[in-house]
């Protein structure tokens, strides 16, 4: 029975993840009429991860930060096979998939990833070989064979080799002493045939390439970074391969990269420690089922068969590839001290009501809130001096008596939890809502629930069978009128790291009615609270796409009385079909919408009929666009929101979700500006067009360079920030 109930759950589950279209749509449509509804979700994924390839083999883009996006587009495809890839693949084997979110067969949408992420594996390969690689030469930054270097050269790799690389590899051989060794996922391995002169036979052994060795190896150290060589540590392991096995005849050798299952299923409900749960999943995620197999392409058809069998891999997930393989190690290259090869420096502003006039002063933060709702937008702001600030002060404030906080994802030395120890070391009333199931930071959280429950902080995990992903932050103050609360709402992680590279706003406020929405929220999340009523919070998964849906119906009613309707939407990932069909209810009715979207995109644009007045955009750059802003109603009459939700099921089902809502008239302005750079001034973007492509606006009509989006708005805060000094 439990087996039963666990089968059913989940497949209920993947039926809302799958988006079933008659299960979740008010207005019920056929497969056909989905196909020309809506796009589909992991097409739509793999085509924005084609956006950062096209990042890559742009020429105007500077060319460590070239090599870099081929380093992204690498790790976001091996995610997506190992999460998206291979739950689908699971739920085939079970028998638990269902058509996906236009109505095709889970079998016919697994054919179709495949055939499209291969593609564009072959496109990455050839951007890093006839691209990437020969510019890289070309500025004095080589990526060079073996046989390319001298016996001086040699002698220096092999004298690093003996002392840094030979001590840790582990040969091991397969024989029927020696069953096929278990192959770690997203590590390199050498597939080598060796044969006993004495005998004649042929053997096989398989070695690891140890992950905590650089991807690419300098050939000389005293090069500096205008004429410095690497090359690729398999490379170097290759050639050195006599040693390993010595009194053998090294025949041939092959590189080849697996890629696993590292999808997790807890049942939280079947479970009284979600810790010790979690952990053994972990441990399982290690040894999940092979996805894909990527192999040189120099593999002789012997060695194919023997991994396609021993992995039980079917051969359409065998990727053949030219060497080298997994180039998210390139990622490296950027820490060279070439700044001509990379992005413009760009130092953080910090907003006027958050900084002093004299370096050794400490502004006051509260009284800066106090003041005024403050919203800072990062990476233009700087998190370290108004987020990261904002809790250090809280935390050594006598007059703080309590701070709630919502962690995610945080840094691995992170100064937002050293900041709630203090507190909680200085006796003040401290709670951590610690999300441990964010996807591949568990093991990273679980460590930090356990040194925050150390110090005395009330650690708490959220509601069970949701993820809280809510960015908040509640400091209650003893003031001279009674306690004051301050929150900070934010669309981004409290991590000061990527804070740098990801682009996330965030609201300051001391207002009563946001203190009292987020203590009901808090009170939600670690008692038994269950709150349904919030005055400027929208709150998932109770009331947020409820909420939305009523002020997307409102515009439609205004189009409808022949009044100016709008709707702007900045977001992750559009996938929701309830919120897509009122988006095109709306636009039938004479709305004019603008998405601004980072990667998946369900809803269709310019559809004549359908979606003739919605637009949609996307922004790639040298920030990962991670805000989400909502705005309802004309520029003057607008209604606008900011916070974590995108609108996917997940988020609006199965996650505890928070926007807030914008009151200050010039922070509304400033946030209907960025949809007017976006959509009403001619900027490097791309859009989405009629057949589902997206097509880059790079240049202007008469061929001269676009701006890019990022750029005007680092500008924008540089001078709002001279602007607010005078």
């Amino acid at each position: 029975m439990a087996q039963h109930n666990k089968n059913h759950r989940e497949a209920n589950s993947q039926q809302a993840e799958q988006a079933n279209p008659a299960a979740a749509v008010t207005g019920v449509h056929s497969s056909a009429d989905n196909t020309a509804r809506y796009i589909d979700r992991e097409l739509s994924w793999l085509a924005f991860n084609q956006r950062v390839l096209e990042m890559a083999e742009d020429s105007d883009t500077p060319l460590l930060e070239r090599a870099n996006y081929l380093a992204i587009f690498a790790s976001n495809l091996d995610e997506f096979f190992m999460v998206r890839v291979a739950g689908l693949k699971r739920r085939i084997l079970t028998k638990l998939a269902v058509p996906n979110n236009i109505g095709v067969a889970p079998d016919r949408v697994f054919e179709q990833i495949i055939t499209r992420a291969y593609a564009l594996q072959e496109r990455h390969a050839r951007c890093f070989s006839t691209q990437i690689k020969p510019a890289l030469a070309a500025a004095g930054i080589k990526i060079v064979r073996w046989q390319e270097l001298d016996k001086a050269d040699k002698k220096i790799l092999k004298e690093f080799y003996a002392a840094h690389i030979y001590p840790v590899l582990m040969p091991l051989a397969v024989d029927p002493a020696h069953p096929f060794p278990y192959i770690s996922g997203r590590t390199l391995n050498l597939s080598i045939r060796v044969k006993n002169p004495k005998t004649q036979k042929t053997e096989f052994a398989r070695l690891k390439v140890p992950q905590m060795l650089p991807r690419f190896v300098r050939v000389d150290k005293r090069e500096d970074a205008h004429n410095i060589r690497f090359i690729a540590i398999e490379e170097l392991i290759a050639n050195q391969l006599d040693e390993l096995f010595p009194g053998m005849e090294v025949l041939d050798h092959h590189v080849f990269r697996v890629t696993r299952n590292e999808d997790m299923v807890i049942e939280e409900d079947e479970t009284e420690d979600l810790i010790q749960a979690l952990e053994k999943e972990l441990l399982r995620r290690r040894f999940g089922p092979p996805i894909r197999l990527e192999i040189s392409d120099d593999m002789d058809a012997r060695t194919i068969k023997l991994l396609v069998s021993e992995l039980d891999i079917a051969e359409n997930q065998v990727f053949t590839l030219p060497s080298p393989l997994d180039l998210h190690g390139l990622s490296s290259l950027v820490s060279l001290a070439r700044s001509d090869l990379k992005f413009r420096p760009h130092v953080p502003v910090t907003p006027a009501d958050f900084a002093t006039g004299k370096t050794s002063e400490k502004v006051d933060i509260f009284a800066a809130i106090a003041r005024n709702d403050q919203l800072v937008h990062h990476p233009y702001e700087s998190f370290a001096t108004t987020v990261q600030s904002f809790i250090e002060q809280a935390s050594q404030d006598p007059n703080v008596v309590a701070i709630k906080q919502t962690l995610y994802r945080t840094s691995g030395d992170s100064p937002i939890v050293a900041a709630l120890i203090r507190a909680a070391e200085a006796g003040k009333q401290v709670l951590a809502l610690v999300e441990i199931k964010a996807r591949f930071d568990e093991a990273a959280n679980i460590n930090w629930a356990r040194k925050l429950e150390q110090a005395g902080v009330h650690v708490v995990y959220g509601l069970v069978g949701l993820k809280t992903h809510c960015k908040l932050v509640h400091v209650i103050r003893e003031e001279s009128h009674g306690l004051a609360h301050y929150c900070h709402i934010g669309t981004g992680n409290y991590n000061p790291k990527t804070s740098r590279i990801y682009e996330d706003l965030g609201l300051f406020t001391s207002s009563g009615e946001v203190g009292r929405d987020v203590t009901k929220l808090f009170n939600m999340l670690s008692g038994y609270a269950i709150e349904t009523k919030y005055d400027r919070l929208l709150v998932a998964p109770l009331q947020l796409r409820k909420g939305l849906l009523e002020r997307i119906a409102a515009q439609t009613a205004r189009a409808k009385d022949g009044k100016a309707a709008r709707v702007q939407i900045k977001c992750n990932s559009m996938v929701d079909e309830d919120i897509i069909e009122a988006l095109y209810e709306a636009s039938s009715a004479g709305v004019q919408i603008n998405i601004l979207v980072r990667g998946i995109c369900s809803v269709r644009a310019g559809v004549p009929g359908l979606s003739e007045n919605i637009r949609v955009h996307s922004v790639l750059g040298r920030y990962l666009e991670h805000s989400r802003i909502f705005m309802f109603g004309p520029d003057a009459d607008c209604e606008i929101y900011i916070g974590s939700a995108d609108l996917m099921h997940r988020n609006l089902s199965r996650r505890v979700e928070v926007l807030v809502r914008i009151e200050s008239s010039e922070q509304k302005q400033r946030l209907a500006k960025l949809f007017e750079i976006a959509f009403n001034s001619e900027v490097d973007l791309w859009e989405l067009q009629v057949d589902n492509s997206w097509a880059r606006v790079a240049s202007d009509k008469n061929g001269e360079k676009l701006p890019r989006l990022q750029e005007l708005l680092m500008q924008d805060r540089i001078a709002a920030r001279k602007r607010r000094s005078l």
